[in-house]
């Protein structure tokens, strides 16, 4: 698990931000997170810190990130 901040969801991806600077546009969330967390319209998820798993799908040329579960940060 890595620690992010969620920033937005526009056309079609999810973006977050890392602890070390790393911004990652994610085009699939695992629909399991997307029953607790409304990302693409819950205002008040912008800007909260996450503990995130994802997982790299596709290949070296066109790579797929999926995030497999969120876990907000108190």
């Amino acid at each position: 698990m890595r620690t992010a901040v969620f920033k937005n969801y526009k056309n079609g991806y999810y973006t977050f931000w890392f602890e070390n600077g790393e911004e990652l546009a994610f085009e699939e969330v695992h629909p399991r997170v997307l029953k607790q967390y409304d990302l693409q319209n819950d205002k008040r998820l912008i800007d909260l810190n996450f503990r995130i798993t994802f997982i790299e799908d596709g290949d070296e040329d066109d790579p797929i990130y999926r995030v497999e579960s969120l876990k907000p940060i108190d």
